[in-house]
């Protein structure tokens, strides 16, 4: 698995609406290589980009994600609590956003997010969509059942653990859902976990580094790649 060094977090990090096309336009537009967005499933089995189960903290409703179709998703401001100029971006469909990565260029890390008790659900139909996408991509998540289940249902795609520290356990959680990479919160991460990951062949991505200085640091070790919310901070051929 080839990484981009630099990955605008939930699409355009802390300079756009999270989870939103126009975060996918804005990481294009700084020369961003790579995108990560959060994905689960609406009420009509729909998978969306969105983080929380509830819909307070980024959109204008209320209430469950799980409660509510994407239709109804879709007619949310998903955008002005970031700022007024991104009033009514609306909460995309996982299809829309991976069509949209195509076109701009963009490798896409679609994480499954799923709301409690859709684990093995939310991966089956991200995983379905993800397979007929055009373009580069990598399934991630904390959840070993969803990504079993994408595992089961589109064995091709490449996957990644997500995890916040590296346990003693990781090469297990690797192999229970034959992933190809491991990604970890990087104030977890030590020297010794990551030449662990390294030595047996696995590609390390860390999360979510907001400083240069840091970035550089972890990239010195050997780290694959970094999630960030400042994408703005490196130029466009660095990325």
């Amino acid at each position: 698995m080839i990484y981009p060094r630099i990955i605008a977090h939930r699409c355009g990090g802390a300079l756009a609406p999270e989870n939103t096309l126009a975060g996918l336009h804005l990481a294009a537009r700084l020369g961003c290589g790579g995108v990560e967005f959060d994905v689960m499933l609406a009420a009509d089995g729909v998978p969306v980009l969105i983080h929380d189960e509830t819909l307070e903290r980024t959109t204008t409703g209320r209430g469950r994600v799980a409660d509510m179709s994407s239709v109804e998703l879709a007619r949310l401001d998903a955008g002005s609590r970031h700022h007024p100029a991104f009033a009514v971006e609306p909460v995309p469909t996982l299809e829309e956003a991976l069509r949209r990565c195509a076109a701009l260029g963009l490798w896409a890390n679609v994480e499954i997010k799923p709301s409690v008790g859709q684990e093995a659900e939310t991966g089956r139909a991200v995983a379905r969509l993800a397979a007929a996408a055009h373009g580069k991509l990598l399934l991630s998540s904390f959840s070993s059942i969803a990504l079993g289940a994408a595992a089961r249902e589109a064995a091709q795609l490449p996957r990644a653990v997500l995890v916040e520290g590296i346990a003693a356990d990781w090469r297990e959680r690797i192999a229970e859902v034959d992933a190809c990479a491991l990604h970890c919160a990087a104030g977890e991460l030590t020297a010794a976990n990551l030449d662990a990951v390294r030595v047996a062949g696995f590609p390390l991505a860390c999360y979510t580094v907001n400083r240069r200085d840091d970035a550089e640091r972890l990239f010195a070790m050997g780290v694959s790649a970094v999630f960030t919310d400042r994408p703005d901070l490196w130029a466009e051929s660095e990325m």
